[in-house]
């Protein structure tokens, strides 16, 4: 009775087929999931969510079972363009576990951001540079000419902008704007110049010198250096206008400065580029007025104690926006602020928060002895010079250094007696990759019958495993070992839905199927 029982009850319920299909792309977003499998699954047990390309949930709601129990469904918001990760969970009616993961696309997703990002030589088409990601001793020069330009940048903007803030505020402060104004102006240009000059020479090192053409008039980076020369050269005719035009000066030559470096390659680009304008509007603003009040303090006191009070209050509201600008940049720069201590962005970022930390202390002091209406003291000056200047050399560093470490592709290779193995993956980031997995198996033994590769996510160990399809192709590439005969298979498409760490499982099956397992973990950001 036994034997002669039906075989379908030795047989488990497989999914026979998926909408949206895996690996494929979809112009729209689909309105639902739906799962059919051949045999029925039980109704109120599993799972089955979309991950986004962040690995978050698209959805909170339940999955639905069709009348016959043989499909699950999950009804979907309107889904952005980007990758998606359908992973599921179920058991069959028989109390056997069922689980897998896909993807698929919607739109044309942009690529995923990581150093390489950062790199001003792919717009000129050059290759083989790297990117600085980490800090290294022999680009002082580069380093001490930033902290030169965003001094000079930051000060005589603050310097623009005060003359509006501080209208009818005594008789010596005009006196002063007027003088300081004019240096500051002359201080930028050349700042400018020397970092035009510096970060272009850098960029074409050991390129001909016809590419400099190429490099201000065809690139971003080449056609803002314009701006910023071109409104160096334009403050000299507007410092003796209205403060309002002087405002409108400063306000556009900080913003020429937040629509380049990181703020321009993050999305939505609209808020890092405003975070970027406010973070840098709030510094100068600073940074102008500790440097009136610093003068003022030095020529008379009692108009220093004057306009300290208007100090206090712009300056203690400059540095709130200051660290809620520069908390909303973070959080769009990094996936998970475990990356702060990935990189020397993120060291010197958390550098820079504490010397914020200790100026937001000296200013509540100084502050408090403005309002107990005593006037501020050298020492306290001082410090907030000191501090200021530590945060605008810090600042100059890590806006060269990428927010996110880069991305290394995957060159994965075993030799043994029995088999070799290589496995590489590039770019290797979240989105679309090519995978390849080449095997070496022993004359005696003969060519791989086949080969299968799948992804697991270490960071949500939950999710099941991604199929991905090798094909077998030939290869070119000289990578024969004697006595051992190759086989190639390569895939490309989408099937790294979202950074973090993976472990990508490959079983290769010789012609009398013999099964040989290798396992290589890797990590992208």
């Amino acid at each position: 009775m036994l034997f002669a029982g039906p075989k379908a009850a030795f047989a488990h319920a497989e999914l026979e087929r998926t909408v949206p299909e895996p690996n494929t792309k979809y112009e729209q977003s689909p309105k639902e999931i739906e799962l059919a499998f051949n045999e029925a699954i039980e109704a109120k047990v599993g799972s089955l969510e979309v991950l986004d390309d962040k690995s978050r949930r698209v959805t909170d709601a339940d999955p639905k079972t069709s009348a016959d129990h043989k499909s699950l469904t999950l009804a979907l918001p309107k889904l952005g363009e980007g990758v998606y990760t359908v992973s599921y969970a179920i058991v069959s009616a028989d109390g056997h576990p069922i689980s897998g993961s896909y993807v698929f696309v919607v739109g044309n997703p942009p690529q995923g951001v990581d150093a390489a990002a950062f790199d001003p030589h792919k717009e000129l088409g050059h290759e083989g540079h790297g990117v600085s990601t980490q800090l290294t001793t022999n680009e002082f020069i580069i380093y001490a000419v930033r902290a030169l330009y965003y001094a000079a940048l930051l000060w005589t903007a603050g310097l623009m902008i005060w003359p509006l803030l501080a209208r009818k505020r005594g008789a010596v402060l005009p006196g002063i704007q007027k003088k300081w104004e004019r240096i500051a102006l002359q201080t930028l240009l050349v700042a400018v110049l020397l970092y035009v000059f510096v970060h272009a020479r850098e960029i074409l090192k050991g390129y001909p010198t016809s590419d400099y053409g190429k490099l201000f008039l065809e690139t971003a980076i080449g056609k803002e250096w314009i701006a910023l020369i071109a409104l160096s050269l334009a403050g000299f005719a507007l410092v003796r206008l209205h403060p309002v035009a002087r405002t409108l000066w400063a306000a556009a030559i900080l913003a020429v400065e937040a629509w380049s470096g990181h703020a321009a390659v993050f999305s939505p680009k609209s808020a890092s580029v405003l975070f970027d304008f406010v973070h840098l509007a709030s510094a100068a603003v600073w940074v102008g007025g500790l440097t009136l009040l610093f003068l003022l303090w030095r020529q008379d006191r009692k108009e220093a104690g004057r306009f300290a009070v208007l100090f206090s209050r712009a300056a203690l509201l400059s540095l709130m926006l200051l660290v809620l600008s520069g908390v909303g940049l973070t959080l769009l720069f990094l996936p998970k602020l475990s990356y702060l201590f990935y990189t020397s962005w993120g060291t010197l970022l958390l550098i820079k928060t504490g010397l914020v930390v200790l100026v937001l202390g000296v200013g509540g002091t100084l502050h408090m002895r403005i309002r107990r209406g005593d006037l501020p003291t050298a020492p306290l000056l001082r410090a907030d010079a000191a501090l200021m200047a530590l945060i605008i050399v810090v600042a100059a560093l890590f806006t060269y250094v990428s927010p996110l470490p880069a991305n290394e592709p995957v060159t994965y290779h075993q030799m043994g007696d029995k088999m070799h193995l290589s496995f590489r993956v590039t770019p290797n980031k979240a989105g679309v990759n090519e995978l390849t997995v080449k095997v070496w198996l022993p004359d005696a033994v003969g060519a791989a019958k086949s080969a299968e590769l799948r992804l697991f996510s270490l960071d949500r160990k939950e999710l099941g495993p991604i199929d991905v399809p090798l094909k077998t192709f030939e290869d070119t590439e000289l990578t024969d070992f004697e006595g051992f005969v190759k086989t190639a298979y390569h895939a490309e498409g989408p099937y790294i839905p979202f950074a973090g760490r993976w472990q990508a499982e490959i079983r290769v099956r010789d012609k009398d199927d013999n099964e040989s397992v290798q396992t290589v973990e890797f990590r992208n950001y």
